[in-house]
């Protein structure tokens, strides 16, 4: 347990100890602000029947650097590590591949809820700085939370791998893109085919946009839950024997 402690704390300052993590931290504070700030300007225009927190994290450019946070966290977890040939000794360490493995996942993953605190204490001090009630339920703010972490578990985890499958900082980074990409648009199958064929069920369970709507409002999905929690948990066991693979093959 201390050797993956002392792994963690490891791949943790790497995110706290360089600019480049302060420039991310940065920028998604910006772009959590400017969410917010348009949200409450479609609220001052004309009555919104959805709470602020559901407008919030429906904005047009939401999901365009939402998704664009995990190949910036993820992409040198192993990609950099193998290209300046780092891994490779500390592959040979007495180490064992599943605490390398859960060491960077774990960092990479406490890095992305550090980056969800600016949004977070927008929610809280609204009402404290505007002195007016908070335009949102207790429901849909612990909502929204629960479910930004659970996206935050399997997006982090497709980083990983893709980090895992390249010595390319930049072929990582393209990688994730993809499959996060892929991701959300099978949550647009249903719309653009509609629900007449047997498999639109399926669809709709693996779609973030639905689960953000849900959570959202307060609705709490134990399917959508799971599904982080063990589509996360697969793809960290995968990164991990693809991982060991390449270990043993060297």
């Amino acid at each position: 347990m201390r050797l993956l402690l002392n792994l963690y704390r490891k791949e943790l300052k790497t995110y706290f100890y360089t600019l480049f993590g302060w420039v991310v931290l940065a920028f998604v504070a910006l772009m959590q602000g400017l969410s917010l700030s348009t949200a409450m300007k479609g609220f001052a225009d004309a009555p919104v029947a959805q709470s602020l927190v559901y407008v919030t994290y429906h904005t047009p450019n939401f999901w365009f650097y939402f998704l664009f946070i995990f190949p910036l966290i993820t992409m040198r977890l192993f990609a950099e590590e193998e290209r300046s040939g780092t891994l490779e000794t500390l592959m040979t360490a007495p180490v064992k591949t599943w605490q390398v493995v859960v060491a960077k996942y774990g960092a990479a993953l406490t890095f992305y809820l550090v980056l969800l605190i600016p949004s977070l204490l927008h929610f809280i001090l609204f009402p404290i700085l505007t002195d007016i009630p908070a335009p949102f339920s207790k429901g849909s703010f612990f909502g929204g939370m629960l479910v930004l972490v659970l996206m935050g578990c399997y997006f982090t985890a497709l980083g990983l791998l893709g980090s895992a499958l390249t010595s390319s900082q930049i072929v990582a980074g393209i990688i994730t893109v993809g499959l996060l990409v892929l991701h959300y648009f099978l949550g647009y199958v249903p719309v653009i085919w509609g629900d007449s064929f047997q498999a639109a069920g399926l669809f709709r369970y693996l779609s973030s946009q639905q689960h953000l709507s849900d959570f959202t409002t307060g609705l709490i999905d134990t399917r959508a839950i799971a599904f982080y929690l063990l589509s996360a948990s697969f793809v960290v066991f995968l990164t991990h024997h693809l991982v060991d693979f390449r270990r043993w093959r060297n």
